[in-house]
């Protein structure tokens, strides 16, 4: 059978010519570049501020901002994926339904928006704590058209272009948030900085769309409205779960126990999020191609062989760095008890092992999502959510925080299981059993010599990581993770 057009037969790697692979991984490397100059300062910045407001009084906020996260989340109903996946096949898509998703997408986030402080009304919250979250609503809403439109440039490939929009609205937050230490921090002029932030980046990201695209004929047709949210009713369904599964612990801390367990949980999960920007950032690259290459099972299992390794190798050190190190990460925080550090990093531990789980189990789930296989999804999901909401109600009264984290990660352990057995029934393409144990090695391997290094050798903490990640890159290349000959193929110029 001859190769799909662009791809290479015979090699190892990702069997697309050269050209193609370097271009590839420069927009990956691009976007990961963008992402770790920024993302690292704001979670430090937000920690201060963590420290600065207070466990309780941010622990009430962040059960807020998770509340209206999910939220947002909802408002969406699957739009951004499915039009994310419809263009990357059918460039004509936008022309023709944008007239109507731009007023769809605007009059659900309304709708949602006021559903939101209904469900905070009726989970208790009142007064000054109530226009917290009308104001933090709105500006999640917001964030999530930016990632509406941020689909667009996706689905034409515009990825480094994305790659700065993902950026902008930290950037901008991080430089509002550092002038307002001098003067004083409280927690209404903190929100207000983030609307001003993702107000901005929304605006500049509607001027770049209409720059690039065209202005956009608002001609709202019910029946062109009524398909979308039709195709997108799974969608939605996983965005929904998702949401829930990543963010109800917190929430429920917060009502169940108290604002500061919240806070504790907080804190480990900040960090988690930081990490696990590195997979929000990288899979909907894989979405795009996934979908482009729809019917086409041979590209498509090469692309999940190829991004296995992408996915997975890096977030291998950070995870080691979180288990053996993780209480390094809590620096910032100079009023909290060594005890509440502690609790921090338990929780650190437990949660950055649901983000191992992630990092070799996340792009099956892209792989099922971009090729119309989000229905089981979603009930994967859902049973998982089944389980982890009813082991919080069990657990967190006694266990707090370290319930929470515990439970999140039984809960990702299941979920991936269910992924891996649905990939080969669903889409025909085969998970590399061969590459999962070589990469389950080298983390063995990484774990036991961090294990040695922090017994033993009684180094400096900078030393012992550099020695770690040097012993990881060992383990990558004498495992058969990645091969000299693979790297020298990507050196190659591409053929005449």
């Amino acid at each position: 059978m001859p190769a799909p057009p662009g791809l290479v037969r015979g090699t190892d790697f990702l069997c697309f010519n050269p050209h193609g692979i370097k271009r590839f991984l420069g927009n990956i490397s691009f976007v990961v570049l963008l992402n770790l100059l920024v993302k690292p300062g704001w979670v430090v910045l937000e920690n201060v501020v963590q420290d600065r407001l207070g466990h309780e009084q941010f622990g009430t906020f962040t059960a807020l901002l998770t509340l209206a996260t999910i939220m947002a989340a909802v408002s969406d109903v699957g739009t951004t994926q499915l039009t994310t996946k419809r263009l990357a096949a059918s460039p004509g898509f936008f022309q023709e339904y944008f007239p109507t998703l731009l007023p769809l997408r605007l009059g659900l986030g309304l709708g949602f928006w006021v559903a939101t402080l209904a469900v905070g009304w009726g989970l208790g919250y009142r007064g000054h704590w109530l226009l917290l979250l009308a104001v933090t609503a709105g500006g999640l809403l917001l964030t999530q058209y930016i990632l509406f439109l941020r689909g667009v440039l996706q689905a034409h490939q515009r990825f480094n272009t994305d790659a700065v929009l993902s950026v902008l609205e930290r950037l901008l937050l991080l430089a509002l948030v550092l002038a307002l230490l001098p003067v004083g921090l409280s927690l209404d002029r903190y929100v207000g900085a983030r609307t001003v932030a993702v107000g901005f980046t929304f605006l500049l990201l509607g001027v770049l769309i209409r720059r690039f695209y065209g202005r956009v004929a608002l001609r709202p047709q019910w029946e062109h409205a009524r398909q979308v949210l039709l195709e997108s009713l799974p969608l939605a369904l996983i965005t929904l779960v998702y949401g829930l599964n990543e963010r109800i612990d917190m929430l429920m801390l917060e009502r169940l126990v108290s604002g500061k367990e919240a806070s504790y949980y907080a804190a480990a999960y900040r960090w988690v999020d930081a990490v696990m920007m590195y997979l929000w950032t990288v899979l909907p690259l894989f979405f795009a191609r996934f979908a482009r290459a729809t019917g086409r099972p041979a590209e498509q299992q090469e692309l999940l062989w190829f991004g296995q390794r992408v996915v997975t190798v890096p977030l291998l050190f950070v995870v080691g760095f979180g288990l053996f190190r993780g209480e390094l990460l809590f620096f910032q925080f100079a009023h909290s008890t060594p005890a509440e550090v502690a609790r921090m990093t338990q929780c650190l531990q437990l949660l950055f092992l649901n983000v191992l789980v992630h990092a070799f189990f996340a792009i099956y789930s892209t792989l099922l999502t971009s090729t119309d296989h989000e229905k089981p999804v979603s009930w994967l999901v859902t049973g998982s959510i089944a389980v982890n909401v009813g082991l919080n109600f069990l657990l967190m009264p006694r266990y707090g925080a370290l319930a929470g984290a515990a439970n999140t990660l039984l809960c990702a352990v299941l979920v991936s299981g269910g992924y891996l057995w649905l990939v080969p029934r669903r889409t025909g393409v085969q998970p590399p059993w061969s590459m999962l144990l070589r990469l389950a090695l080298v983390f063995g391997g990484l774990c036991c010599g961090w294990y040695a290094l922090l017994t033993y050798a009684g180094l400096p903490w900078w030393l012992e990581a550099g020695l770690a990640g040097g012993w990881l890159l060992v383990l990558v290349v004498g495992l058969g993770v990645v091969k000299l000959s693979e790297l020298q193929h990507l050196r190659r110029p591409p053929a005449a």
